[in-house]
């Protein structure tokens, strides 16, 4: 069962920043990841199978890519994306990236950290563990963006 956390405020003090998105950049992604990572493949993958056109940058230094992102370590996954102005980060869905790019709100990105099974990318048969998506602003603090089960 999918529950996804709609109907939010976002406080002032979270002092989000407005992305620029345009139109025919919103389906354009660019993956960072390491070169030898089969997950990250996968999860590359799940974003073409889902309308992405995705950029692949294989590097050996992804902690200075999420550095230059702005990640705090409580986010980090083993990939970091780009899509428009918002940050990616771990297995993220790609329908949450569509949704993000469609209601545009005011945020630096969206993560799922860490490395949940069941999530994509990360298919092993039936198993999944619950995990939450989570959009964060440029200071690290999140909101819980959706769940998935």
């Amino acid at each position: 069962m999918k529950k996804q956390i709609l109907g939010f405020a976002l406080s002032a003090t979270f002092g989000f920043s407005t992305p620029m998105l345009a139109a025919d950049a919103a389906q354009s992604i660019h993956v960072y990841k390491s070169p030898t990572c089969g997950c990250c493949t996968n999860w590359v993958d799940h974003l073409e199978s889902n309308g992405f056109d995705v950029e692949v940058t294989d590097t050996h230094n992804m902690n200075r890519v999420k550095i230059e992102a702005g990640l705090s370590p409580n986010l980090a996954s083993c990939h970091t994306a780009f899509v428009g102005d918002y940050v990616i980060e771990g297995h993220v869905p790609a329908n949450d990236i569509h949704r993000l790019i469609a209601d545009a709100p005011k945020v630096r990105g969206l993560a799922v950290p860490g490395m949940p099974v069941g999530s994509p990318g990360m298919e092993m048969g039936d198993r999944k563990e619950h995990y939450q998506v989570l959009m964060f602003n440029a200071q690290g603090q999140t909101k819980v963006f959706s769940e998935h089960n």
